[in-house]
């Protein structure tokens, strides 16, 4: 099949998110599945400012790499929408023209697929920002046959995001009035981008399995659980890959001593190592956490925050890296302040701790109230390191009790309860080890994803 991927971020050229992962990944795991693949995606500053990569110009407006063995990615050059410093948002909220970047990328892209001669089988398209990319194709692109038998797939990352406009904006996407309605774009009197998305393709799909049930519900549909509930028949979950060229203890680079399920007595070494960095006590017999997230109510800080000084008391220590809202940077210092033999913080972006962090700990503590898919928890059961989480979306498709620990209950009580649960498991060795080998066996990799992607694929040939 032809494939021609539409996302707004790529690895590694652009990123804000697990997005550009997965669109920086899916493409190379399709191409060593034999399909054929190119990626389309804004030339922006971040982009023309690369040195490591090397990209060649293909007509005034348009430039490409290639990345895997040959798997081209355009990119669309309009300094006026995309030479910013970054992607979507400055400090003071969302750039105000972002209705006209994405709609003019969107097109375009449509565009370029006819002057470079792509006759696409599928159009993958990911979250709002590429969601006018079926829209366009089926209102105006659909009459014209290079374009008449190309089929949309469409991936959710986070629903959250939906991309709302003015209605009196509607105008700049050059498409009819008529589309301005409650079955198409319209949303409480707002242009959603999202839902248009939704309506128009061929088949949806977001991260995970239980994620893409989840969304159809009040409670995480974020207002479009009505949509997607009318098109549940085209709506499919497929789990993140992980890329375990980056992800390997056993070749981590990072890490004080690398380590497979053979040599795990090795990761002691590495918890050795965290604890000096971190300035904590070196305890073999306390068990570590582990935290790598953004700080935010999303990701479970309120029940922590709620918590954290009940979890502070127990025979544990704690490494936590991120950043996010003021009120979980207040909070955590002060539990630093008050406990500073049990918490480290540290407040930053730091890929290097990181893996530190997953080879180090022993417990990774995820508890999100909602999470699409979440990378998190598979890196930690890469490392042998169990995961602790909350029964949603992609950690509840990956963590069970026989690999971690899970609470189905959202609040304080519950999570406070499965910590000291896997507390008590820790003290259990041979418990332990079963975990830890549970954890090391599973596989998460992109090929078995990608597989399931081209079976998806298929769907929508077939619509």
């Amino acid at each position: 099949m032809k494939i021609a991927m539409c996302a707004t971020e790529v690895v590694p050229f652009a990123k804000t998110g697990g997005l550009a992962d997965v669109a920086g990944a899916l493409p190379l795991a399709l191409e060593k599945l034999g399909e054929e693949v190119i990626v389309i995606m804004p030339y922006y500053r971040t982009v023309k400012n690369m040195k490591q990569v090397k990209i060649e110009k293909l007509k005034e407006d348009v430039f490409y790499s290639v990345i895997g063995k040959g798997v081209k990615v355009y990119f669309l050059d309009n300094p006026g929408y995309f030479d910013r410093d970054n992607l979507y948002s400055e400090k003071t909220g969302d750039y105000p023209d972002n209705l006209d970047r994405f709609s003019y990328y969107s097109r375009r892209a449509l565009n370029l697929l006819k002057e470079i001669k792509f006759k696409a089988d599928i159009l993958h398209c990911h979250d709002w920002q590429s969601a006018l990319v079926p829209v366009y194709l089926k209102a105006r692109y659909s009459r014209d046959p290079f374009y008449k038998d190309m089929k949309t797939v469409f991936t959710i990352h986070n629903i959250g995001y939906q991309g709302l406009f003015k209605q009196e904006e509607f105008p700049k996407l050059d498409l009819n009035w008529e589309l301005f309605n409650m079955e198409a774009l319209e949303y409480y009197g707002k242009i959603n981008v999202l839902k248009g998305g939704l309506v128009f393709s061929d088949v949806i799909n977001t991260v995970s399995s239980t994620y893409s049930r989840e969304i159809q519900t009040k409670e995480f549909g974020f207002g479009l659980e009505g949509v997607l509930n009318k098109r549940r028949d085209s709506v499919f979950g497929i789990i993140n890959g992980l890329d375990y060229d980056i992800w390997n203890p056993a070749k981590d680079r990072f890490i004080a001593k690398t380590f497979n399920a053979k040599s795990i007595a090795d990761k002691a070494k590495n918890k050795e190592d965290l604890q000096k960095l971190s300035k904590l006590p070196l305890k073999k017999d306390v068990p570590l956490f582990g935290i790598v997230s953004r700080l935010a109510q999303q990701k479970g800080f309120d029940i922590i925050a709620e918590g954290i000084d009940e979890i502070c008391r127990m025979k544990v220590q704690m490494v936590i890296l991120g950043t996010g809202d003021q009120k979980y940077h207040d909070i955590l210092e002060q539990m630093v302040r008050k406990y500073p033999k049990v918490i480290s913080l540290h407040m930053k972006f730091d890929d290097a701790l990181a893996h530190k962090i997953y080879a180090g700990s022993d417990i990774f503590l995820m508890p999100s109230h909602y999470e699409p898919c979440g990378l998190g928890q598979m890196i930690s059961l890469r490392y042998g390191t169990i995961p602790l989480v909350f029964k949603t979306g992609g950690l509840a498709d990956t963590v069970t009790g026989k690999n971690g620990f899970v609470f189905d209950q959202y609040n304080k009580e519950d999570l406070i309860s499965t910590i000291k649960k896997a507390v008590s498991a820790y003290k259990d060795a041979a418990k332990w080890g079963r975990l830890i080998a549970a954890g090391m066996a599973c596989n998460f990799s992109w090929d078995a994803s990608g597989k399931e992607y081209i079976a998806l694929y298929k769907k929508a040939k077939a619509k």
